[in-house]
């Protein structure tokens, strides 16, 4: 899979091409990173990408020309028009589903914004889509791009030593994920559940997803309610609450 990313600080990237699972795949060529400088398509003196806003305010905004212009390229570049995503406060959260749904594409171009925002006229005539992190503001959308990029490579097969850690990820069936433990057996006067530790796989699986539903409950009731709106509980689901006295 290959990501373009515009970004006036390539270097940020190493972050996920160097370490960790990410890192292991793009050394292996499973998938492919090419970032873009907007400041090498400003037709501006000095490399300068943006201006003061219309109607005054503080800050700085990024101009349309050389956004668009680099876009144009990749696209030339892969020949084809790839979907293009912002990453912004001023959008929706993304979801697991959205990740799922966005494995499909061969490539994917990123726009990172910075300073203040980016014109308005780019985003409606060159961007697809826009998400956001969550209610909360960083300096740049370098940090949600690579998020967005590691979300997206845990579904590329080859990516995860083991591809069923992806289908046990909080979110994928609408729950948070349930606990887990590893040796030993007993740290700090604390115990392992007994029922881990009995090889009885169909109990565990029980177990794990009944701590799923009260994990869930407990830190998102609002992800519990959509569970049950879109079908996603069973009816040994609805009992163990019921009886448990989880609401929703």
């Amino acid at each position: 899979m290959r990501f373009d990313v515009l970004t006036l600080f390539p270097d940020m990237f190493e972050a996920i091409t160097r370490h960790g699972v990410s890192g292991r795949a793009y050394a292996a060529g499973i998938w492919q990173l090419h970032c873009w400088n907007p400041r090498d398509f400003t037709t501006r003196k000095m490399g300068y990408i943006d201006d003061r806003p219309f109607g005054g305010g503080p800050g700085m905004v990024m101009q349309a020309q050389p956004l668009s212009a680099c876009v144009a390229q990749i696209d030339k570049q892969v020949k084809k028009r790839q979907h293009r995503i912002l990453l912004s406060p001023a959008a929706k959260p993304i979801k697991q589903a959205d990740i799922r749904r966005l494995i499909d594409h061969e490539g994917l171009t990123l726009v990172a914004g910075r300073y203040e925002g980016i014109d308005q006229r780019f985003i409606d005539r060159d961007i697809d889509e826009a998400f956001a992190l969550g209610d909360l503001v960083v300096s740049g959308g370098e940090l949600p791009a690579m998020m967005l990029i590691d979300a997206i490579l845990r579904w590329v097969p080859g990516v995860l030593h083991d591809a069923q850690s992806a289908q046990q990820d909080s979110f994928v069936d609408g729950l948070l994920d349930c606990p887990h433990y590893t040796r030993p057996e007993t740290w700090e006067a604390m115990q392992v559940p007994a029922v881990l530790l009995g090889g009885d796989h169909e109990a565990i699986a029980v177990w794990r997803r009944r701590e799923a539903l009260r994990a869930t409950a407990r830190l998102r009731p609002d992800l519990l309610r959509q569970a049950r709106t879109g079908g996603l509980l069973s009816a040994d689901d609805e009992r163990f609450m019921a009886k448990a006295a989880i609401q929703p």
